[in-house]
């Protein structure tokens, strides 16, 4: 009886403290999900040859769309297509980096390619154009393009994209006379409401309705981008709704913007970014990675402009909560399971790279790796496809949507590995 009893504390011991180990694998970066350069390729690779429509240039819904017809019919949403245009780009550069001459060229024409189809999908970039198909009708979703046509303005200087985001942005800001709508921007109580209601025939916004975090500090990115690009001569315009803005009006209309945000969705002591507010309303509290994201952007944007360290220590705030709070339970990025909210980690490293290459805040640096190295390991090894729960397999063959693959890729183009 004692030999069994003691035979039974032997093997409790021995699973107790496999558990233990398997915890600890769980929780600290390991070499055994390392990857290589040759992998980050593959993967951005494997996520285009699955779920971009390469008869259009557009990306798909889902790996089982045969095409990217319309917005219901296989097309991924309309203000996602930038993000997966800012992966083309960021290909572009680090294939530059590399000094891959072949890869820079073939990547370049990706990036032209995509710019293209998405011109002719989403009716030639006419911001007033509100169908609900293949049109703008949403605040955010122009806002999102403002940003991504500012970045390929300012990366491949062609007067085109720069023209599109400050028309787009102009749009937005002052509402559009063919649709009736009066713009984004509150004058009367600061903000930027997230809609017009309804689509086809609309009402001025109420001082109730919302102010979405996901237009508010894109419209702060997207200033800032913008006064980083736009020529020092310029004039101010004398016209009601101006076309476009000078530098300083940019950097104004920025910090207005996100000083709002900081008083009405951030939660100062936390760093946790609300998802909105409704006129005097309590924000809704709930936090999202992309807002997280954009609300990084827009405080690196104004740290380099202005050199006033609160906005890098906002930015540091935001980001700690991410880390430490949103992704407590993985250590990894939180997936959310909805519509489009895949694409949430894709925003992230866009402006998590910003936080760390431009204003050296290298402690993120593991974090962000090992969720790469575990969705990495975790992937569809047929296709190279990662998921959007990275701790978890994606089953080789299995459906996948654009959204969700996309969080592992754009993290890779963003931080190679060092090997």
């Amino acid at each position: 009886m004692k030999n069994k009893t003691l035979l039974t504390l032997i093997l409790q011991f021995v699973v107790s403290t496999t558990m233990i180990g398997m915890d600890v694998l769980a929780q600290t970066p390991q070499k055994t999900f390392a990857y290589t350069n040759d992998d980050v390729w593959a993967a951005y690779e494997g996520f285009n040859k699955t779920l971009l429509d390469s008869g259009k240039y557009i990306y798909k819904t889902n790996s089982s769309d045969k095409n990217a017809t319309d917005r219901f019919n296989g097309a991924a949403a309309i203000w996602c297509q930038p993000t997966y245009w800012d992966m083309a780009m960021n290909a572009y550069k680090l294939a530059k980096t590399q000094k891959d001459k072949k890869k820079a060229t073939y990547y370049k024409e990706l990036c032209d390619k995509i710019f293209a189809g998405n011109k002719a999908q989403y009716a030639h970039f006419d911001f007033d154009d509100n169908n609900e198909n293949t049109g703008w009708f949403i605040y955010d979703d122009i806002m999102w393009w403002t940003i991504t046509l500012a970045r390929a303005y300012e990366l491949f200087e062609v007067d085109e994209y720069l023209r599109l985001s400050e028309e787009s942005f102009s749009r937005v800001w002052y509402g559009s006379k063919k649709v009736g709508d009066t713009g984004s921007y509150d004058k009367e109580n600061g903000g930027m409401f997230w809609q017009w209601q309804p689509i086809h025939n609309p009402n001025p916004n109420k001082p109730g309705d919302g102010k979405m975090a996901c237009i508010n500090f894109p419209v702060a990115v997207a200033a800032l981008t913008l006064y980083n690009n736009v020529p020092k001569s310029r004039k101010e315009s004398s016209e009601e709704s101006p076309k476009y803005q000078t530098k300083a009006q940019y950097l104004a209309k920025g910090k207005e913007i996100y000083e709002w945000g900081v008083e009405n969705l951030l939660d100062k002591k936390t760093g946790l970014v609300a998802d909105s507010r409704h006129g005097k309303g309590t924000p809704a509290w709930k936090a999202h990675i992309y807002n997280q994201a954009t609300f990084i952007g827009a405080s690196v944007l104004l740290y380099k402009a202005t050199g006033e360290k609160r906005y890098l220590d906002n930015a540091i705030l935001a980001a700690d909560y991410s880390v430490n709070q949103m992704s407590a339970q993985h250590n990894l990025l939180p997936f959310e399971k909805g519509i489009e909210q895949g694409i949430y980690t894709a925003i992230f490293a866009q402006y998590m790279a910003m936080l760390v290459n431009d204003c050296g805040q290298i402690q993120y640096v593991p974090f962000l790796k090992r969720n790469i190295e575990v969705g990495w390991a975790n992937r569809d090894k047929t296709r190279n496809v990662c998921g959007g729960r990275y701790w978890q397999v994606l089953p080789d063959g299995a459906d996948i949507d654009s959204y969700s693959a996309s969080g592992i890729p754009a993290l890779m183009l963003l931080f190679p590995t060092d090997e």
